[in-house]
């Protein structure tokens, strides 16, 4: 893994190469670390996402637009980009910190994505910044949206079976394929009304649940 490799990845290239070796520079490895960028970019990405999901969920209230951007800028979330980008290969640690796993920690590796963020800002400008992070988060904000526009399903499948004075619909993992940061589940959905589940598949449980209801619901014409 280079810079190089990386910055086709990012879709930019840095006019100040010491910027990117900064940003993946851990404060164990060196005094001119990331730190400092880290503080930027958490800023710069918390900005930028917010102002994606107020465009793109006209409807949602402030309290639900909260939620959205947590759940796409936490340490979790950030830490499986990095592992997509494969930054733990690149990022500078003290001896001490390497020999423990450092280029692994979750915490090492989301600054590590807040502070690229930031190097993009401080050498591209505000443009290069936001297509940067819309860049990295567009799956994420695509699942929000998914989510979003399925979150009734279940309820409206909950709600038609208790008004049928029927058993509640049972849910049930069936698989779950792909590596941690990136998996697959596949969820049946089974009711009595049907002598067979439908089944719905997604980058989350929940995902996979509330399509899994909404096939049930068309099958069901309701």
């Amino acid at each position: 893994m280079t810079y190089a490799i990386l910055e086709k990845q990012l879709n930019y290239r840095f006019s100040d190469p010491d910027l990117i070796a900064k940003a993946l520079t851990h404060r164990s490895a060196n005094t001119d670390h990331n730190e400092r960028l880290e503080f930027l970019g958490d800023a710069l990405l918390g900005l930028v996402i917010a102002q994606a999901l107020y465009e793109r969920f006209p409807e949602s209230s402030e309290g639900d637009l909260s939620r959205m951007r947590a759940n796409l800028v936490n340490k979790n979330a950030l830490a499986l980009i990095a592992n997509q980008l494969a930054l733990g290969d690149l990022i500078s640690l003290g001896s001490g910190e390497s020999k423990s796993g450092g280029n692994k920690r979750e915490s090492i590796l989301s600054d590590a994505v807040e502070a690229i963020i930031a190097a993009t800002y401080l050498d591209g400008g505000m443009t290069a910044c936001k297509n940067l992070v819309l860049l990295l988060c567009e799956q994420s904000l695509s699942n929000v949206a998914m989510q979003s526009q399925l979150k009734d399903s279940k309820t409206r499948l909950q709600e038609y079976m208790q008004a049928q004075g029927l058993h509640l619909p049972l849910y049930k993992v069936v698989s779950i394929d792909g590596v941690a940061h990136d998996q697959t589940f596949r969820v049946n959905c089974l009711i009595s009304l049907l002598s067979q589940p439908a089944q719905g598949s997604g980058k989350s449980k929940r995902i996979a649940e509330q399509q899994a209801a909404e096939k049930v619901l068309q099958t069901l014409g309701v």
